[in-house]
C-alpha cells in the first residue's frame, strides 16, 4: 500500500475517497516541521504540502520513493517544481476549488477600500469616535469606475464578472491577448501595462509568482497610477513592493489598498500595519471558508487518486 506524507493535520473529511486505498500520516500536533518530514518522508510515494510549506531540493531528494507531491493550493512557488520534475515527481495544485472564493474576497476588498468599510469599522470604536458630518470621510463609489486587472486567467475573469455586475468597465493586462468571445464576455479591453497604471481607477493584482513579476508594482508603477487609484493584491505578496506601497500611500500618492498576502508571511511590515486610514488588510484568506476548505482537499484527493488511475489531474509540470 502507497503512503501519503500530510504535511498539515488537515481535517479527514475531504479525504475520505483515500481511506483504506493508502497509508495516510498525519502530523498529531498542527504541522510537521521540516525536520520530521525529513525523518518520514522517505519511504512515502505522496507528499502533500499544504500552500505554505516549503517543498524544496533537500526535501526531495530524502524521498526516493516519491512520485507525486500534490499540493494543497492553486500556487506552487512553494515548491522547487523544476527540480521535483528533473526527479521524475510529478506536481499537481487545487485551480478549480480556489476559483470563486478568491475572486470573491478580492471583490470584496475593492468594495472595502473604495467605500472605506476597513476605516469605518476602526474609527467608530476609538474613544474619539468618528464625524458623522454630511461631507466627512467621503469614500468613492465602484459603479462605473474603471478596474484595471493584472492578469486575466481564470480567476481574473471572475473577478471581472462581479465587477461587470457592479457597473464597471474592465481594462486588462496578460502575457497573451484573450480571444474576442472572452474579451466580450466581460466587455474588456486589452491595454498595455502602462496603460492600466495610468488608467485603472482600481487596479487588481490576479497574476502567478514568478521571476518575471517579482515586485511588478514597486516605485516606478505606483507613480504612473491616479493619486485617487486603489491597489489590491490578493495572488502572492511577492508581486508587490509593500514597502514601497506603503510610502505612496502615507504621501497620497495612491488612494488606498486592500491586501491579502505579503511577501514574508506572516510578517506585515510596521509601515503598512500604520496605514489604518485607507487599507484593508487581511492574512491570506481567500479560501479560508469552510466550503472551500472541503473543496480543496477533495481536489487533492482527486488528483491523488486520478494519478494512480490514469485520469486527468491538475498538473503543473
Amino acid at each position: 500500500m502507497k503512503k501519503i506524507l500530510f504535511a498539515h493535520n488537515f481535517k479527514r473529511e475531504g479525504f475520505s475517497v483515500l481511506e483504506g486505498k493508502f497509508e495516510m500520516i498525519y502530523p498529531e500536533k498542527s504541522i510537521f516541521k521540516k525536520d520530521e518530514i525529513l525523518d518520514r518522508i522517505g519511504d512515502v510515494e505522496v507528499f502533500v504540502p499544504n500552500f505554505t510549506f516549503m517543498t524544496d531540493k533537500e526535501i526531495i531528494d530524502k524521498a526516493p520513493k516519491l512520485e507525486l507531491i500534490a499540493n494543497f493550493g492553486v500556487g506552487y512557488n512553494n515548491i522547487d517544481v523544476a527540480y521535483a520534475a528533473s526527479r521524475n515527481v510529478v506536481v499537481t495544485n487545487t485551480p478549480n476549488s480556489v476559483l470563486e472564493p478568491t475572486a470573491e474576497l478580492c471583490f470584496g476588498l475593492i468594495v472595502a477600500t473604495a467605500r472605506k468599510i476597513g476605516f469605518y469599522n476602526y474609527q467608530v470604536r476609538q474613544p474619539e469616535g468618528i464625524n458623522w458630518g454630511l461631507y466627512d470621510n467621503m469614500g468613492m463609489s465602484v459603479f462605473g469606475k474603471t478596474l484595471g486587472i493584472v492578469g486575466m486567467g481564470r480567476i481574473g475573469q471572475a473577478v471581472a464578472r462581479r465587477a461587470v455586475a457592479s457597473g464597471m468597465k474592465i481594462i486588462y493586462h496578460n502575457r497573451t491577448r484573450l480571444s474576442p468571445e472572452i474579451e466580450s464576455r466581460y466587455d474588456a479591453r486589452y491595454v498595455s501595462f502602462d496603460q492600466l497604471l495610468s488608467e485603472a481607477d482600481i487596479v487588481s493584482i490576479n497574476a502567478p509568482s514568478t521571476s518575471e513579476t517579482y515586485h511588478l508594482i514597486s516605485e516606478a508603477e505606483l507613480k504612473k497610477m491616479k493619486n485617487t487609484a486603489i491597489l489590491i493584491n490578493t495572488a502572492r505578496g511577492s508581486l508587490v513592493d509593500e514597502i514601497a506601497l506603503a510610502k505612496a500611500l502615507a504621501s497620497g500618492e495612491i488612494l488606498a489598498a486592500g491586501l491579502d498576502v505579503y511577501e514574508h508571511e506572516p510578517n506585515i511590515p510596521e509601515s503598512l500595519l500604520k496605514q489604518t486610514h485607507n487599507t484593508v488588510l487581511c492574512p491570506h484568506v481567500g479560501t479560508l471558508t469552510s466550503e472551500s476548505r472541503l473543496a480543496m482537499q477533495q481536489e487533492v484527493a482527486n488528483n491523488i487518486l486520478n494519478y494512480y488511475e490514469g485520469e486527468p489531474i491538475s498538473r503543473v509540470n
